[in-house]
């Protein structure tokens, strides 16, 4: 048998194809006429109730005389609002990684002992078995980084003596570890392919135990491991404020139905980097680049109003970018007057782009901001308020900290490995059920015909 016709879309599999996609189409109005939850939300976008958790929580609405409104966004992390916790470390001149993993794992913030004996353990684990590096990163380098990611977290399973073990202690053991490692594996994958793949030097350079996560991944990174004390609290500040949101992101919701099986941690948390590989999840921020890097081209004055928003409503109209209708950026499926975390970033990002000199670029996006809700209000028939979102800025952040963009996705897996074992452990600690959400069958029951007479 030829086995290279399976390398490429031949003229059998895209009649195959074709076969399938009319086999998988189902008539919208279905969805509407049996009242089904597509994508477990209603026609407001209301989600669908399917579990309990203490972890965080998401609140966009208030009610006034009953009535249920759009409000600014707040986000808690069992039950401390973000922006208190951002403050907290922040004006203690503290990085926040370490504390806010400690508060989301256990549950309460950590006194000065606990979060320098938590950082210390996080420090030691933060290690991979001996030729890991050579034999499993540097092998066939994959030119996604997600999926660099999600090989070398199932591949650590083999070097795990107790790795089906599900019990508590060895489960947050391994998420511990996982949460150590994920900087390295994230980082080294990206070294490998932009070796082998773009043929530039090779640099490996080993954790420093003293240096925070945000330090840790600046000093790995960068050939000559050098950054500013600025650009290290901008990237804890992001890593902090993408460790979680609330239990029904899809990459949580994927690690409390693959938890649910009692299959082992290292094939979950694969499984939620399979989640948030997704461009409708983990990606919008390389769209937000992108998208701004093609309005920096095609207006000529970053400064007029009238321009640029003559480019944005060519976004809505499928006349620019990527012709998809959509600006990146803006918008959010619960948020609506604001998202806190887009709050908090503005603060800190109009400080770095005047250290990098790019203070017009930022003048650009703060345009964009205030012009995008507006334009998309008049274009769009909106059943709630619109504003940006955490991915507006956090790949201007990225780009500024000469972030290869291979590693945008991987930096949101870096934060978001702690709420996905927080959820892990919950889940294993509080439900006995297997999850097995229902679907109605469409189909109707056939009579057999035999092969001679088809």
């Amino acid at each position: 048998m030829d086995h290279n016709i399976y390398s490429t879309i031949t003229p059998e599999i895209l009649a195959l194809a074709e076969l399938s996609r009319e086999a998988g189409n189902i008539d919208p109005a279905l969805y509407t006429k049996y009242d089904v939850k597509r994508g477990l939300r209603d026609l407001n976008g209301k989600g669908v109730l399917t579990g309990l958790t203490n972890i965080s929580d998401v609140r966009a609405v208030k009610t006034v005389n009953g009535k249920t409104l759009p409000d600014h966004g707040r986000l808690f992390y069992r039950g401390y609002d973000i922006k208190d916790l951002v403050t907290g470390f922040t004006s203690g001149r503290r990085f926040g990684y370490e504390e806010v993993t400690y508060l989301l794992l256990f549950n309460r913030l950590p006194d000065q002992k606990e979060l320098q004996n938590f950082s210390r353990l996080l420090a030691d684990y933060r290690s991979l078995p001996t030729h890991f590096v050579r034999d499993i990163i540097m092998k066939a380098p994959s030119r996604d980084m997600m999926n660099t990611l999600a090989r070398s977290v199932l591949t650590l399973y083999s070097y795990d003596n107790h790795a089906d073990d599900t019990s508590i202690p060895n489960v947050l053991r391994q998420c511990l570890e996982l949460i150590s490692l994920f900087p390295l594996l994230s980082i080294y994958g990206y070294q490998a392919y932009n070796h082998y793949h773009n043929n530039d030097s090779l640099y490996v350079h080993q954790p420093q135990p003293d240096l925070s996560t945000a330090e840790n991944i600046l000093h790995i990174l960068r050939p000559d491991s050098a950054y500013t004390p600025l650009e290290a609290k901008l990237l804890d500040i992001a890593l902090v404020i993408h460790m979680e949101h609330g239990g029904g992101n899809n990459s949580s919701f994927t690690t409390h139905v693959v938890s649910s099986t009692m299959t082992d941690t290292y094939s979950v948390i694969a499984a939620a980097i399979g989640s948030l590989k997704g461009p409708r999840h983990g990606g919008a921020n390389i769209k937000v680049v992108k998208m701004f890097d093609d309005m920096m081209e095609q207006v000529s004055d970053w400064t007029d109003e009238e321009e640029v928003t003559v480019y944005l409503r060519r976004l809505l109209h499928k006349e620019a970018f990527d012709n998809a209708g959509l600006i990146y950026g803006v918008g959010h499926a619960i948020y609506s007057k604001s998202d806190p975390r887009a709050e908090i970033f503005r603060k800190f990002v109009e400080s770095l782009s005047i250290e990098k000199g790019l203070h017009k670029e930022f003048a650009l996006y703060s345009l964009v901001e205030r012009l995008a809700p507006k334009i998309i209000a008049e274009e769009r028939q909106m059943f709630k308020g619109v504003s940006i979102n955490v991915d507006f800025y956090s790949g201007f952040v990225y780009k500024m900290l000469n972030l290869p963009m291979e590693l945008y996705t991987p930096i949101f897996a870096i934060a978001r490995i702690v709420g996905w074992s927080a959820h892990r452990l919950e889940e294993l600690s509080t439900n006995g059920k297997i999850m097995r959400p229902a679907y109605k069958t469409l189909c109707t029951e056939q009579t057999y015909i035999p092969i001679d007479q088809r």
